[in-house]
């Protein structure tokens, strides 16, 4: 085989796999993505709304839920204070404003027995945490995170 000859055959071979290459740009992330945190732990949620904040910073059409059960939902109660002592639900009302929507766990509240007025007014109460996240994940397409 000639060197001309291996050059053009080279430079085909790119050129098809290019072409069959999945492609990368800023308008992937604007185009109305869905993603759904599962939140466990509240020791992680700071850390999960910083990433739900930033997602929203690179694709702001973006639908995001973070769904809290078990240990994860005492940042949604009222009067919620992180380690430090810093109240959680002005991050919350922030992301709100920004379209989040926070889902906390009816199984997890009888469990516990925690009073639903106890739960922060900004999220809503959903039978299972579990449920949920399966059901955006395969219903709604939801993409899953777990901070």
């Amino acid at each position: 085989m000639s060197t001309k000859h291996f050059i053009k055959s080279s430079l085909l071979v790119l050129l098809l796999i290019g072409l069959s290459a999945p492609t990368w740009s800023g308008d992937t992330l604007t185009t109305g993505d869905k993603v759904v945190f599962h939140l466990d732990d509240t020791a992680n949620a700071r850390w999960a709304m910083l990433l739900a904040n930033g997602y929203l910073d690179d694709s702001p059409k973006a639908k995001v839920v973070i769904v809290a059960y078990g240990p994860g939902i005492d940042f949604l109660l009222h009067d919620a204070q992180d380690r430090r002592g810093q109240p959680y639900d002005p991050a919350v009302m922030n992301l709100v404003e920004k379209g989040v929507e926070f889902r906390v766990c009816s199984e997890t509240l009888s469990a516990r027995q925690i009073a639903k007025e106890d739960v922060l007014d900004a999220a809503v109460i959903v039978p299972s945490g579990i449920t949920e996240i399966v059901r955006l994940q395969r219903q709604e397409g939801y993409a899953y995170l777990k901070p």
